[in-house]
């Protein structure tokens, strides 16, 4: 496959809530060694195009077409760490493990393809000197470390974060960027964020979403972009590595 070709692709996807309309006619293009931010604002859909990315949620209309080799069922899959219940006493590895279940099945033993699988990964994210360790004493940086491995335990053929960044400490953030970077020379990458920032050196394409979505290479995002698909005033600053905030305005709402 050349690399002009996608390896999924969304194509007039539309799908909602009750008879809310959260996505309206999206397509979109993923390619090999992709690395896809999807920018926009709380509500605009984000994260309900990643579940019907995923196979999650059908779409009303539209349709998903995978030219990965296993098509949808190896895409790797990290949410926000917030979202991960640390309160059951699980030790990493055993956290890890569980993206293995796809490749081995409910009820089967684990073997030892899959606990190296397991040790590789928390390696990969700088976990591994606390494998003994349970998930409820990490921080919340380690636990997005954590959801990370066990995406890769499942070895991918492509992944999906949802604002993986967020909220990370330094150490954190540097091992993540650092990795997603390397693993795009593998795989195609695909994060939602709302800080371009952190990754700004390794993104090829960006897409604006709220409700409707806009697709652009990486240089082709303007201020004006950005604005539209925010409802507010946004600056774009460079210091290094562009990036975008949102400059001072009238009005409520979360952004």
């Amino acid at each position: 496959m050349s690399a002009a070709e996608a390896v999924i692709e969304l194509c007039g996807v539309t799908f909602g809530y009750g008879r809310e309309r959260v996505l309206d006619q999206i397509s979109l293009p993923i390619y090999p060694r992709d690395y896809l931010v999807i920018l926009g604002p709380n509500g605009g859909g984000k994260s309900t195009l990643l579940k019907v990315l995923l196979g999650i949620v059908e779409p009303w209309s539209g349709e998903v077409i995978s030219h990965l080799p296993s098509g949808r069922r190896r895409l790797g899959y990290v949410p926000q760490f917030s979202t991960f219940e640390t309160g059951f006493p699980l030790y990493l590895e055993e956290v890890v493990l569980m993206g293995r279940l796809g490749r081995r099945g409910l009820g089967r033993r684990w073997r030892g393809a899959d606990r190296e699988a397991a040790r590789e990964a928390l390696a990969a994210v700088k976990l591994d000197p606390l494998a003994g360790s349970l998930a409820s004493e990490l921080s919340g940086g380690q636990v997005q470390r954590l959801l990370l491995a066990r995406a890769l335990a499942g070895e991918p053929e492509a992944l999906i974060l949802d604002e993986p960044m967020a909220s990370l400490d330094p150490e954190s953030r540097q091992v993540v960027s650092a990795l997603l970077a390397e693993i795009q020379d593998r795989m195609p990458v695909v994060l939602v964020t709302h800080d371009a920032s952190a990754v700004a050196a390794s993104v090829r394409h960006i897409a604006c979403l709220n409700r409707r979505l806009t697709y652009h290479g990486a240089s082709a995002v303007t201020p004006g972009i950005i604005e539209k698909t925010y409802g507010c005033p946004v600056e774009l600053i460079a210091h290094g590595v562009p990036h975008r905030v949102l400059a001072e305005h009238a009005g409520g709402g979360d952004g």
